[in-house]
């Protein structure tokens, strides 16, 4: 199931912590982080879903 987040990271990255998460303070860091720039957004979601 952690390869289908992984790649759902990296397509939206707020999906993939959404699944692993939910809706808590990391979902919404990603948000931002991905509207940010869309790089920072896959490395803090890549990094979410591995951590767990």
């Amino acid at each position: 199931m952690d390869i289908v987040r992984i790649i759902l990271a990296i397509l939206l990255p707020p999906l993939g912590v959404f699944l692993q998460v939910g809706l808590t303070l990391q979902f919404w860091i990603n948000v931002i982080l991905t509207l940010l720039g869309y790089i920072p957004g896959i490395i803090h979601a890549v990094w979410i879903i591995l951590r767990r």
